[in-house]
């Protein structure tokens, strides 16, 4: 409220030119105009399949590849150099390829957010699973675990708490990149959107965007915060 009441003191002073600086009223008539004509919920859905495809593909490769790495202490010494270079690469560098290989639309985009979900993730899971006390895999091989039981029954439980932590951090990495993704390689979504109404001097309706990016970035960093009141993740609180 705090920020939506000195929003509003700016605009009515006319700190900023009135074209540069729309009043919230402006905003939400926009966000409306929008919202009826339809063009908002295309846009959002347009946006939300490529960061869910690319955020999904990247959490289904990059958590199995993490817990094998975490396990075996020589492989995970041999590829942690070149998996670190890989996720200090800003994603953002991969747009010129992006472009290149897959034109622009879905894939491109697509592609991005994978990059840049692929690697935080494996190196998270990795880290949680090298830090997991030795002398529960001790037991767990006292009691006949072995391979695929040991990492669903024992590693993986003790390993959710920081995943939870990861899949949030990188799901506002994947929101982020995919709004830069959709401005260059793009033909819908909502930067997409933005960068369209940048062009056409419509600040009202870049604002509304913004405003609408936020609130979904906050929304998914909910739902997933979910995921910690799950009966069978709380196991790994209890290390």
């Amino acid at each position: 409220m705090v920020s939506l009441g000195l929003w509003t003191l700016l605009a009515a002073l006319r700190v900023f030119p009135e074209w540069a600086f729309p009043a919230p009223s402006e905003v939400a008539k926009a966000l409306w105009q929008q919202t009826r004509s339809g063009e908002l919920w295309k846009d959002l859905a347009a946006s939300l399949f490529r960061v869910s495809s690319g955020y999904v593909l990247a959490v289904v490769f990059g958590v199995p590849i993490g817990m094998v790495l975490g396990h075996s202490t020589r492989p995970r010494l041999a590829l942690l150099p070149l998996v670190n270079f890989m996720r200090s690469l800003s994603p953002l560098a991969w747009i010129p390829f992006a472009v290149l290989w897959f034109g622009v639309g879905n894939r491109p985009a697509i592609f991005l957010i994978f990059m840049a979900s692929f690697f935080p993730v494996v190196v998270a899971v990795m880290a949680a699973v090298a830090n997991i006390p030795a002398i529960r895999f001790q037991v767990a091989r006292d009691h006949g675990m072995r391979g695929f039981e040991l990492m669903t029954e024992v590693t993986f439980p003790a390993i959710m708490p920081q995943l939870i932590t990861t899949l949030r951090v990188v799901a506002g990495v994947a929101w982020m990149v995919v709004v830069a993704a959709e401005m260059i390689a793009g033909r819908d979504g909502l930067g997409f959107a933005i960068w369209d109404s940048r062009n056409g001097l419509r600040i009202d309706l870049l604002v509304a965007g913004m405003v609408v990016i936020g609130l979904i970035g906050v929304a998914l960093d909910r739902l997933l915060a979910q995921l910690t009141r799950l009966p069978w993740v709380r196991w790994g609180y209890g290390r």
